[in-house]
């Protein structure tokens, strides 16, 4: 089961340099992050979303090959596997483009858009759906980073060890 987080921070260009830290520490397997949108809420309060993931483009290249290899057997039957491959990788494009668009992954649009009217103008806030995570490592990163939570399916346990990373606040450890 996935967590939501959302943190903000009080300048525009924060959550994006908070969301290259989060994809560096992916490529090192200390956190799967099934989605990422950064939100900011430029000086005139019009809200911006920013998608790590480009459906359009993976929905267009996913439908070029499956409709060139369709298109391409076709033409086979006709006698002529070229103009199929292209007629079909031409269509599967398309159609892939356009299902690409029209498909809503990971964290609901609506949610994040109501969410982003809510953070103050000339700010930012990066929403992230994490599968796993390495708490320790991961939360020693965030470390300094002067966000504040807004939202979190997490344990209250979990957001308060968040919230003080992002703060700086490192806690004692217990004594034994």
């Amino acid at each position: 089961m996935s967590d939501l987080i959302v943190v903000g921070f009080d300048t525009p260009d924060e959550a994006d340099k908070v969301l290259v830290k989060l994809n560096g520490l992916k490529k090192e397997y200390l956190v799967d992050l099934e989605d990422a949108v950064v939100v900011v809420r430029d000086a005139e309060g019009k809200v911006h979303l920013k998608q790590s993931l480009n459906l359009t483009a993976i929905g267009a290249s996913s439908g070029l090959l499956s409709g060139a290899l369709w298109g391409g057997l076709v033409g086979l039957l006709f006698l002529n596997p070229l103009a199929g491959f292209a007629i079909g990788g031409a269509v599967g494009a398309g159609a892939g483009a356009l299902s690409g668009s029209l498909t809503d992954y990971g964290i609901d649009d609506n949610f994040i858009k109501s969410l982003g009217n809510t953070i103050a103008n000339n700010s930012s806030a990066l929403f992230v759906l994490v599968r796993k995570v390495q708490p320790e490592k991961v939360l020693a990163e965030l470390e300094g980073l002067r966000g504040r939570v807004l939202k979190t399916s997490l344990s209250p346990e979990q957001e308060k060890k968040l919230q003080d990373a992002l703060s700086g606040v490192t806690s004692a450890p217990a004594a034994s």
